[in-house]
């Protein structure tokens, strides 16, 4: 099934953010706690995404919304019985792969048990959905423990589909991303579909006047037809679109590309246009030609959000069960 032998070193690509970075956290934190952790998850992964691969993109996105809310605590876990936790949020409800996030967590209990963190869990899964879709592999640093904190209006930290470049950036700031973090982990988008209501908005409702020619003057013309086709109305709550059409279970340069076309599904997508650095770099990569720059790039960005806020040492705690706190 997979392009890749099971051994990661083939496509392995040396990360090492700032040691400043890391200071708390280590690729090595579980070699004798729990020497056998990576090897149990990409276990579950590979198993999974034979059947499925199309769950890379979602579980890769669950880190992101992990990290960017709170920092990567496992928070976007955590069940609520009134419906108040993260994941109960509007920008969650499209969030899947809870249940198997649970059953990789079971593995690694049975192997280790009360030894490694949700968060932590969940960094491996979004490292193994990105190489096993043919993406970069990078070392992941470990050593987060979990929050026991899951509020849904913490979500307005996630940046939405329909943010400006403005937006972005400062939202990125926030969890100490910057601009360039910014451009390259978009390229994430080059897995995975997207609900019609996430983008709708461009084809129908661009100023607000709810009708089919208030469309957004940046996307491209025969595109947004297409697109259109696809989703025939704002009310459109269940239809999936591709977001890297052709190639959405592979993990490649053409979101560039498309980007580049004026052919990104989001606005967020189309507004890396707008900043000279964003632009250039999404102009350098849809020519294909420094793949290996950019998965370099892809993974340093990935470990650089990943430290995002982190709990370590005696702080935060080590779920059992990712769904829950331990009582």
């Amino acid at each position: 099934m997979w392009s890749h032998p099971v051994s990661p070193e083939v496509a392995y690509v040396d990360s090492s953010p700032p040691k400043f970075a890391t200071a708390q956290l280590h690729e090595k934190f579980y070699s004798e706690s729990c020497p056998s952790v990576e090897e149990v998850v990409r276990k579950e992964m590979v198993r999974a995404l034979s059947l499925a691969p199309s769950l890379a993109a979602p579980l890769l996105r669950m880190h992101f919304h992990d990290c960017f809310v709170r920092g990567c605590d496992g928070s976007v876990l955590l069940d609520s019985a009134n419906k108040t936790a993260e994941k109960d949020a509007l920008p969650n409800q499209t969030l899947r792969g809870f249940d198997f996030v649970e059953r990789v967590k079971a593995a690694v209990e049975k192997a280790c048990p009360d030894t490694v963190s949700c968060a932590d869990v969940l960094a491996l899964i979004a490292r193994d959905a990105v190489w096993l879709s043919k993406g970069p592999f990078w070392e992941v640093p470990l050593g987060r423990r979990d929050g026991s904190v899951s509020i849904a209006n913490d979500t307005n930290a996630l940046p939405p589909p329909t943010a400006n470049i403005t937006e972005l950036t400062q939202l990125f700031a926030a969890v100490n991303l910057d601009i360039k973090d910014l451009v390259v982990l978009s390229a994430a988008h080059t897995i995975g579909t997207s609900h019609c209501f996430s983008f709708s908005d461009r084809l129908y409702n661009f100023t607000g006047q709810d009708n089919a020619s208030d469309t957004d003057p940046t996307l491209e013309p025969f595109y947004m037809a297409k697109l259109k086709s696809k989703c025939p109305s704002l009310d459109d709550n269940t239809t999936l679109v591709e977001m890297d059409p052709g190639s959405f279970k592979t993990f490649d340069l053409d979101y560039f590309k498309l980007v580049s076309k004026r052919r990104g599904l989001f606005h967020s997508d189309g507004a890396l246009l707008t900043d000279t650095f964003t632009r250039a770099y999404i102009l350098r990569h849809a020519t294909g030609a420094f793949k290996d720059e950019f998965f370099a790039d892809f993974a340093a960005s990935m470990v650089k959000m990943g430290n995002a806020d982190v709990l370590t040492g005696s702080q935060g705690e080590i779920r059992k069960k990712c769904s829950v706190v331990n009582h």
